[in-house]
């Protein structure tokens, strides 16, 4: 039988720490993921609004094998800037690749669009995610904080502020798989607009409410619910990005597909998932802590368990969302939560 992990956070796959940092006033933040020792990565985009930095080089036909950190970030393409400062803060440490005396950590990351949330964003000449990310990497250990912090801030849904949100699982074979994730999207988490999340069926204990489905479903369960459509701002608005990891021992191919079937999690927990106008990513990391190599039925359970513990992990991010002063969207404990 599956179980979550001691913490259910991704930092349950050993060789991983993960650190925040946000700004209040900015509604925006940075979520990053350093790797231990290097970790075995590739990515899968089905997006169709993607911003992305270093994620050619993931693609299993490329030479580069590992990465040191994944980052995560609000701000649009202001915030590739964030992977510059988690790299500055790796290289204070000399943490990187390695080419005669030069170090070079390798740092791919994502962004996501948090424009338009209620934050001030007047932040003069260059914006603040380099220096977020570096707080964010001196910030990275085993615990961390989830819903309104770090790359899911100012992240939100159609109907919900959205967040940052994480799980774990332990597979019967002792392999550990977990999940982190930015929660942006075009769509909805929450079953025809109302307190059920559509990843219930996939839910460990009560860890986003234990509401199960609802029964019967609602006529309009599958009706669309479209974030920023009455403003006509759809396009480059969106993006959910994440990171699925384990600590099985990967090839780059396999990581690879680990990545494509985590994203069948987006597709269980958000309706609508992967439209042109989101820019849903997932990072793959695998440290190869656990010094298991599977054979190909606990290959195929391990891809079933990533997209699981995605669906967790989304609606684990919209649940554990905090209010702050400036909201334009309510959170879901505003809403649904102590009898709403």
């Amino acid at each position: 039988m599956t179980i979550a992990g001691p913490r259910n956070l991704i930092t349950d796959v050993d060789g991983l720490v993960v650190g925040n940092a946000q700004d209040a006033k900015l509604k925006s933040g940075v979520t990053a993921i350093l790797c231990q020792d290097s970790a075995v990565a590739s990515v899968q985009v089905l997006g169709g609004a993607p911003g992305t930095r270093d994620t050619d080089l993931l693609e299993p036909h490329n030479t580069v094998e590992s990465v040191n950190a994944i980052v995560l970030s609000g701000g649009s393409a202001f915030g590739l800037d964030a992977a510059s400062g988690v790299q500055a803060a790796l290289r204070e440490k000399r943490v990187g690749f390695q080419i005669g005396d030069a170090v070079i950590p390798i740092v791919p990351g994502a962004i996501l669009f948090d424009m338009i949330n209620g934050g001030d964003k007047d932040w003069g000449l260059y914006p603040p995610y380099r220096e977020l990310g570096y707080e964010a990497a001196l910030a990275a250990g085993p615990d961390f904080d989830t819903g309104t912090a770090g790359a899911g801030a100012g992240a939100v849904t159609a109907e919900l502020k959205g967040g940052l949100g994480s799980a774990s699982a332990v597979l019967d074979n002792g392999v550990t798989v977990g999940a982190l994730v930015a929660v942006n999207s075009v769509g909805t988490v929450n079953v025809a607009g109302g307190a059920h999340f559509w990843a219930a069926p996939f839910e460990m204990g009560s860890e986003f409410g234990g509401l199960g489905l609802p029964s019967p479903l609602p006529e309009s369960t599958t009706d669309l619910r479209i974030k920023f459509r009455e403003r006509q701002t759809l396009e480059g608005a969106n993006t959910t990005i994440a990171a699925i990891a384990t600590d099985a021992i990967l090839t780059k191919a396999e990581a690879k597909r680990l990545a494509v079937a985590a994203h069948d999690g987006y597709a269980r927990a958000i309706w609508p998932a992967h439209t042109p106008f989101d820019g849903d990513l997932i990072f793959c990391l695998a440290t190869g802590r656990s010094g298991k190599r599977l054979e190909v039925d606990g290959f195929l359970d391990l891809c079933a368990v990533a997209a699981s513990t995605m669906s967790r992990a989304i609606a684990r991010g919209v649940y554990d969302a905090t209010p702050e002063p400036g909201d334009l969207w309510p959170t879901w404990q505003d809403r649904y939560g102590n009898g709403g």
